[in-house]
């Protein structure tokens, strides 16, 4: 059973969620600087990652599985989200340039089902990131946050998972070194610093960059680690 969507909401306007967007956000931007002129898709509860590419983008949209329920987004602003069946997306095929997502692949009935809808709407050489728990942190085991519920993957495992479904790995990063305790919210990039330096492989989530492959190919681990920004470096 998928968490809900108004637990989603609450968790992310909570302090814990906001430290949990901020830090995963900062890892995506290394992936993904911009989407200028690109058709970008949010796929499960991306709402709280997708802002930040409206305004370049060419297009945004954003689809919330059924399951999980759906709310109006963006705030004040014409309406770019919709419910969906996550294997039968209401779109044309090879329509987007990147996918993004997160709070979809964990609850999935079937995640291949998922990966090959979103193989299908992607355009040729499209790229998408997957935002997922870590099996091996600290926030796979926390039931309190939404990264607590669902199957919670391992490198590995998401880089097969990606593979059989025709994409291929191609970069990785990991985030939210932080305990999933409210009351150390405030020491959120002290640990992100400390964290990638000295416990590298606990990050409480594992983010994973693929491109869509028009061929099937053996599975391959994702090829190359994205160190940690620039500003998370600094002492």
């Amino acid at each position: 059973m998928r968490v809900d969507v108004a637990t989603l909401q609450r968790f992310y306007a909570a302090p814990l969620g906001r430290v949990a967007q901020r830090m995963a956000a900062r890892r995506l931007a290394s992936l993904w600087a911009h989407a200028d002129g690109r058709d970008v898709l949010g796929l499960g509860y991306a709402a709280p990652y997708l802002d930040r590419f409206r305004a370049g983008a060419r297009r945004v949209a954003l689809a919330m599985p059924a399951a999980q329920g759906a709310h109006a987004w963006p705030s004040g602003a014409r309406g770019l989200a919709c419910l969906a069946d996550e294997t039968r997306l209401p779109f044309m095929d090879a329509l987007f340039d990147r996918v993004l997502i997160v709070h979809a692949l964990e609850e999935a009935d079937s995640a291949r089902a998922l990966l090959r809808e979103v193989w299908r709407v992607m355009a040729p050489e499209g790229r998408l990131v997957v935002i997922v728990a870590n099996r091996a942190g600290l926030w796979a085991r926390a039931e309190h946050t939404p990264f607590g519920h669902g199957r919670p993957y391992s490198r590995g495992q998401l880089a097969t998972l990606l593979s059989d479904g025709m994409f291929e790995p191609a970069a990785r990063a990991r985030a939210l070194y932080l305990p999933p305790v409210r009351w150390l919210s405030r020491l959120a990039y002290p640990f992100e610093r400390a964290g990638g330096v000295l416990w590298s492989p606990f990050g409480g989530l594992l983010l994973m960059e693929a491109v869509k492959r028009l061929t099937a190919t053996p599975s391959a681990p994702a090829r190359r680690r994205v160190g940690a920004p620039q500003s998370a470096r600094a002492t």
